[in-house]
């Protein structure tokens, strides 16, 4: 199993403990629009240091994101596996053909 898959197992796990005892379960008792508006805090801060070229603190700032999309996605009942399904429906396109291939919203 990756990191990553652990982390989002430990995610999961933590929605049923106690917010006095768990980052994690604290921020997802705050709701989907916290967790959303937390990784949107995170994904800025993953783009300043991309912009300032400092590789340590984009690296770090990149993992903060990744934990904080998978929180957001267990707030919403999204799994990794799901995530995985799409990313694995979308191999071998085009990133032109999957995008025109998308239901137009409006």
């Amino acid at each position: 199993m990756s990191a990553i898959h652990d982390l989002a197992a430990t995610i999961a796990a933590r929605k049923s403990a106690s917010p006095d005892e768990s980052w994690t379960a604290k921020l997802l008792a705050k709701g989907p629009e916290k967790c959303a508006e937390k990784f949107g805090e995170e994904a800025v801060e993953a783009i300043i240091e991309a912009v300032k070229g400092d590789r340590a603190g984009l690296t770090s700032e990149a993992a903060d994101v990744i934990f904080h999309l998978l929180v957001m996605l267990a707030a919403r009942g999204v799994t990794l596996a799901e995530v995985e399904a799409e990313l694995d429906r979308r191999a071998g396109l085009s990133g032109l053909a999957e995008k025109a291939a998308r239901p137009v919203q409006g």
